[in-house]
């Protein structure tokens, strides 16, 4: 079932822009598929290691089936991958020199492509911005799975408005990065979500404004400040935190604050 891009998708969702239908009841598949999210962005899986299906089906208290299939939907969003004859892993942190080239490249088209959707996005296509923004407010605050449900808006307003730029291969490029929920891997604990919430305000102003070179400035100026909030935190010492316990042991709905272990910011770069 093809899905309109100007329409808001459901958190549980937001990122499954393929063309195929899970075999299970889609409830389930997004009950997995949530809780598997927000245990990978707050690293409550850590980076790497290995995902017990067997256990998360019975912490989730539903069959292997709708596991499977939302570890697929995070395998094709790079934040997870299959091993033949192992199983699904977590995937690795990104690397200092993976995220210099990923703001490289964003900071080359990004703000270019908000200058272009405040001349070109429909008016529905900016209420959807800011209905986005709206629900993004609502989860800023919340536990894990708003936390990540908060990630998961933010890769959808950049998706949005690079798709308002009217540049199909533009649309494409952002998609294929597959950023947003990496960064966000590393911000959690932080007042990341405020301070984006604010910047995309900014933004959304901006393009509801229809003023191309206000747009364009917003967009650069949050791309900047995303990566000082980068850097702040993997200068910290030069470690992330992530929880003690083995995903074979996590609960499926777990809030923040556990006992956590040092690991190294950068390791092997995501498959």
């Amino acid at each position: 079932m093809s899905h309109n891009a100007n329409e808001p998708f459901p958190f549980a969702r937001l990122m499954e822009l393929n063309e195929h239908r899970p075999l299970y009841p889609r409830s389930l598949v997004e009950m997995a598929y949530e809780q598997l999210l927000s245990m990978l962005v707050t690293m409550k899986i850590p980076p790497g290691a290995h995902i017990g299906i067997e256990a998360l089906a019975r912490q989730l208290k539903i069959s292997q089936t709708p596991i499977r299939e939302a570890l697929t939907l995070l395998e094709a969003q790079k934040l997870a991958y299959k091993i033949p004859n192992v199983g699904f892993r977590a995937a690795n942190l990104l690397t200092p020199e993976d995220i210099d080239a990923l703001f490289e490249i964003r900071l080359m088209i990004e703000p270019a492509m908000a200058a272009l959707a405040a001349k070109r996005a429909s008016e529905e296509m900016l209420q959807t911005l800011v209905s986005l923004s709206h629900a993004m407010a609502e989860a800023a605050d919340g536990n894990d799975v708003a936390y990540a449900q908060f990630a998961e808006g933010d890769a959808r307003l950049h998706h949005l408005v690079a798709t308002a730029s009217g540049n199909r291969f533009i649309a494409e490029a952002i998609e294929g990065l597959h950023v947003h929920l990496h960064i966000f891997r590393f911000l959690v604990n932080t007042n990341a979500t405020r301070k984006a919430l604010s910047e995309h305000q900014v933004l959304i102003d901006a393009l509801l404004a229809r003023d191309a070179a206000a747009a364009e400035a917003a967009m650069r100026a949050h791309l900047h400040a995303s990566r000082q909030r980068m850097d702040s935190v993997m200068t910290a010492g030069g470690e992330r935190e992530v929880p003690t316990e083995a995903v074979e042991t996590a609960k499926p709905s777990i809030g923040r604050g556990r006992p956590r272990r040092k690991v190294a910011a950068a390791t092997a770069p995501a498959d």
